[in-house]
């Protein structure tokens, strides 16, 4: 595990967060376990209900590419450089190691729970990793020409069938896709395929266009899982001691 884990990700999240109080409206075995297999829930306006709190299966924390080939990651000279240098120094100059936002994809793949909620007019994500949050507006607009950039970038969502497509734009510039330095940068869009086939099941597909870092789009596959929690308070930078013994290389 390199260090940049170690710094906001030290445990993994607990299979029950609120003991004893199973979360109403889940579907249930005779043995009171959720059904995940159970039909996904509709909207009052037919469209899939993506409410619930999930955590990605799979493990791609440390490498959101480790399930693609060789070549479909293509980098652009300098991200190529840059990568390198975040996995020789053990990811020492990770901007999380100081408590700040990770930001999107890499909300996504770490090991901790986020709750999707439906809302008039967004969709609302609420991440417990760094206590964040993403709003994803449905009403039409278009995304900013010239946004104010962030961590977690301006989204906006449209259903394609029975799948929600978010386009995100408007990052940050030093941007770490996971924890082993996929870089990004203020020139990244994002594309973000929801699919909830089933109850406890949302396939989700990640595609990234970012033509300052690499040569080309491409994209990663991740399956998200429906827990019976809740989210719980997440502090980074109350009394932060780590950043100080990390000594990378």
């Amino acid at each position: 595990m390199r260090s940049a884990i170690v710094v906001c990700l030290i445990c993994a999240p607990l299979s029950a967060q609120w003991l004893n109080y199973p979360t109403p409206g889940i579907p249930r075995l005779p043995d009171g376990k959720p059904n995940l297999a159970a039909p996904a829930p509709k909207t009052s306006d037919g469209k899939p209900d993506l409410s619930g709190t999930w955590l990605t299966r799979g493990g791609y924390t440390v490498n959101i590419t480790k399930d693609l080939k060789p070549g479909e990651v293509s980098f652009q000279p300098w991200a190529d450089a840059l990568y390198k240098h975040r996995l020789a120094t053990n990811g020492k100059e990770d901007p999380q190691g100081r408590c700040v936002l990770s930001g999107v994809p890499r909300e996504d793949v770490v090991p901790y729970p986020f709750k999707i909620l439906n809302t008039n007019g967004m969709i609302v994500i609420l991440y417990e990793a760094l206590h964040s949050y993403r709003q994803i507006f449905m009403d039409g607009r278009a995304l900013p020409k010239d946004p104010n950039p962030t961590w977690m970038g301006y989204s906006i969502g449209h259903w394609d069938g029975d799948t929600l497509v978010v386009e995100s734009a408007g990052f940050e510039e030093n941007t770490w896709l996971d924890n082993s330095g996929h870089p990004g940068t203020e020139a990244m869009h994002l594309t973000e395929r929801f699919r909830r086939r089933d109850f406890g099941h949302i396939d989700l597909q990640i595609t990234i266009d970012d033509p300052k870092a690499y040569t080309k789009p491409w994209s990663v596959n991740l399956q998200l899982i429906l827990t019976d929690t809740e989210l719980i308070e997440y502090v980074c930078d109350e009394n932060e001691k780590d950043y100080e013994h990390l000594v990378g290389k």
